[in-house]
């Protein structure tokens, strides 16, 4: 979908999604340190401004003014400072690196997806780590995209990591709304100081 698609979806209700963060993106940030998170197609941004109330400096970027506009929103809402920028993942350029860069539930297929995630691991400052967190190929048709060429897997996710170190890549479940049980392919990988 492109960004005036995503506008149209964002525009459907008032938030598209929940506000409260992903369950995976809590977990694992919970066990790191602070520092400056990029958070990548963050959507309505609620991973970028609950990982702010933990004390990050975050940067969110999505091709969706809609979600943006939303995003700005609800971190003036919630009292954190959170940097969005609309823009394009593939041809927006960082100013500097990051501690963390998330990549959740962001599914293109390839060569995009090898593209966004050169880029995404070229931001991770040394000592940084990268998190992915995207709907896993083994629940087709339960949760996320019906085409199985954008899902994930961990085997997928760490030949994506590249020159990372991967900490580990692994299947998760997840309760979806229905109340239905997902797998959500979920990996850290760490540059190296």
């Amino acid at each position: 979908m492109d960004a005036r698609e995503w506008d149209e979806k964002y525009s459907e209700k008032p938030l598209l999604w929940s506000a409260d963060p992903n369950q995976f993106v809590a977990e694992e940030v919970s066990r790191l340190r602070p520092g400056k998170a990029l958070d990548l197609a963050c959507g309505e941004g609620r991973n970028a401004v609950w990982m702010a109330e933990q004390g990050w400096d975050v940067t969110g970027i999505d091709f969706s003014g809609v979600a943006i506009n939303r995003a700005r929103g609800m971190a003036m809402e919630r009292g954190v400072e959170v940097r969005f920028v609309d823009a394009d993942i593939f041809e927006w350029e960082p100013r500097h690196a990051f501690d963390l860069v998330l990549v959740a539930y962001v599914h293109f297929p390839d060569p995009d997806r090898t593209r966004m995630m050169e880029k995404a691991r070229s931001w991770v400052a040394p000592g940084g780590h990268l998190l992915l967190i995207g709907h896993d190929v083994a629940t087709l048709g339960v949760s996320g995209p019906p085409d199985p060429e954008v899902l994930w897997d961990p085997e997928t996710a760490k030949r994506h990591a590249g020159d990372l170190e991967v900490v580990f890549a692994e299947s998760r479940p997840r309760e979806t709304d229905t109340g239905e049980t997902a797998l959500d392919t979920v990996m850290l990988a760490r540059r190296p100081e």
